[in-house]
């Protein structure tokens, strides 16, 4: 599924439950620098790369350069937490501080209406379909 957002942002998302290899793996590529969260990891879950990409307009009409860069790598430290643990504990601390969680009823109908799109694409030969 690849998702286009505002301010020329776009989300890839691959979803298998088939595959024979356990893959949870969410890569986020800027400007400047790349993030890979790997929740299969024991202790570098996250990784932050000093990658980036500049694009700038040549001499001629319609040539774009492209410089890379590559620098370091950076594991932060996170706390070490059971993830269902987590997500029980922010729902009671809802429910007793009065809070609307940021997952509510409306990112539950966000997701529906994504996921219907993805279905209607699928249906129509991978059309793109406007939210």
């Amino acid at each position: 599924i690849t998702i286009y957002y505002p301010g020329n942002t776009i989300a890839h998302l691959n979803v298998n439950w088939l595959s024979p290899v356990k893959v949870r793996t969410t890569l986020i590529g800027g400007e400047k620098k790349m993030l890979v969260w790997n929740d299969l990891e024991a202790d570098e879950k996250i990784k932050v790369y000093d990658r980036g990409v500049q694009m700038t307009n040549g001499e001629g009409l319609y040539e774009l350069l492209v410089s890379y860069r590559s620098g370091d790598m950076w594991a932060p430290r996170v706390e070490q937490a059971e993830a269902l643990n987590v997500e029980l504990r922010y729902f009671i601390d809802c429910i007793t501080k009065d809070e609307t969680p940021f997952n509510d009823g409306e990112a539950g109908a966000r997701v529906v209406r994504i996921l219907e799109a993805a279905e209607q694409s699928l249906r129509e030969r991978a059309r793109a379909v406007e939210l």
